[in-house]
């Protein structure tokens, strides 16, 4: 993250995302697969299986992620083997974010669903425990009960975040605002509806 100032001197947090050139690997429409979609790879890789170099072969791609976005319309200079720059969002759009957040491994229930310790004094013996999972009718614990477990590395997207710099030579896309996930993770970035 880093932060830009604009000309009437209001300072915004944004941050920079890469968006190399993405090449388009197939075009899926209304016809052939029942909807319509554009489907783009990212980052090379020389190491695929063999129905994944398959698939690449009328793009001449060697993308290594593959990522699918809906459309209502295809361009027609968005054929297969095309190649789509951060140029296609301008500075002011409205754009969704979508990435796996942090994994931060097993959590308990005040880290996990922000629940409120035991007393510490007076005999109270449960500081972090959670305290009473069930009652003695229905005789068990319904599912999604909140209690301790993973915490993190779920897939978050974050809604209509602002496109404050747009830089093709780079290849970076600026956004206001923080965006899901560490540092070098994959992100998508979509027009928000």
């Amino acid at each position: 993250m880093t932060s830009t100032i604009a000309e009437d001197g209001v300072m915004t947090a944004i941050t920079l995302l890469s968006a190399t050139n993405n090449v388009v690997t197939q075009v899926k429409t209304i016809e052939t697969d029942g909807y319509t979609a554009l489907q783009v790879g990212a980052e090379e890789s020389t190491k695929h299986g063999k129905a994944k170099a398959g698939h690449l072969k009328a793009a001449k791609a060697q993308s290594k992620i593959l990522r699918e976005f809906r459309v209502q319309d295809i361009p027609e200079e968005l054929g297969v083997g095309a190649l789509v720059a951060a140029d296609v969002f301008n500075i002011g759009d409205k754009v969704n974010v979508t990435g796996i957040s942090k994994g931060k491994g097993w959590g308990g229930t005040i880290k996990r669903h922000n629940f409120h310790r035991g007393r510490k004094t007076h005999g109270g013996g449960s500081y972090r425990r959670p305290g009473s999972i069930g009652s003695m009718y229905p005789q068990k614990i319904f599912k999604g009960k909140k209690m301790a477990g993973q915490l993190g590395y779920d897939q978050v997207t974050v809604q209509n975040l602002t496109v404050a710099l747009v830089d093709n030579d780079l290849g970076v896309i600026g956004v206001a605002g923080a965006v899901p996930g560490p540092r070098k993770g994959i992100v998508l970035v979509q027009e928000a509806q």
